[in-house]
């Protein structure tokens, strides 16, 4: 299920100077504010748990899942490059499974390390605020990486629709609409965010067995989904 070869691709392609540039950004900017914060307002939990959880969680995760979850596979589609690889001989969800290994571990690593450094920053880990929005935006950068990847082989517009949904939907409509929150990416995370502090300074609309059950549906049907996808581009092809 795992191709090396597509992996090292991928990477090549994510990690490229610009995009890499570009997934940067955020995770730098992230720490600049936290720095600042803390010189200006001293160690303060709920001021480190606002900002983990209105910048990083609910603005950087899900942006970063854009770039690395429509980036693992829409630009080969877009400039047909896809056609080479489809034509070596492996099975569409090895592609689409190796694919998703790699904007999964890609989103991790730009967006829980620079979160548990901002949160160690910020107040030490005090109530574990660090680990617990570190744990959130591990598990979100799995169920945004799939949903992203997914969209990078339905549309050639995927960008745009997956900021659509990270910026209108998770961020506007999920502050202001309660029931959008229950289909809310970061209101899973943040169930398990919840458990981890075992207090009320994290909150979640959505409990925990219900954000467990959905992230893994929601990460499995993307990937079942995105592997159907590619098979029918393959066929599309060859006609």
């Amino acid at each position: 299920m795992y191709d090396p070869t597509v992996a090292r691709l991928t990477y090549r392609g994510l990690l490229g100077r610009r995009r890499a540039l570009i997934l940067g950004v955020l995770p730098v900017l992230l720490i600049v504010i936290s720095a600042a914060v803390r010189g200006f307002s001293g160690a303060d939990d709920q001021v480190a748990s606002d900002l983990l959880g209105g910048f990083a969680l609910a603005t950087m995760v899900p942006i970063i899942g854009v770039i690395a979850g429509t980036g693992a596979i829409g630009p080969e589609i877009d400039d047909g490059s896809v056609v080479y690889l489809l034509a070596k001989p492996l099975k569409r969800p090895t592609i689409i499974f190796t694919k998703l290994i790699v904007a999964i571990a890609v989103t991790m690593a730009f967006s829980a390390v620079p979160t548990f450094v901002a949160g160690m920053i910020l107040n030490g880990n005090g109530q574990q605020i660090a680990v617990a929005y570190t744990v959130a935006a591990l598990v979100a950068s799995i169920a945004y990486a799939a949903m992203f990847l997914l969209l990078g082989t339905v549309t050639r517009h995927a960008v745009v629709f997956g900021l659509v949904y990270a910026l209108v939907w998770e961020a506007l409509f999920g502050s202001l609409v309660s029931g959008a929150r229950t289909l809310s990416v970061q209101q899973w995370a943040l169930a398990v965010a919840h458990k981890v502090t075992g207090g009320d300074i994290v909150t979640s609309d959505v409990s925990l067995p219900t954000a467990t059950v959905l992230l893994v549906v929601v990460t499995a049907l993307a990937t079942w989904y995105a592997g159907q996808r590619l098979r029918s581009l393959t066929l599309a092809g060859e006609e």
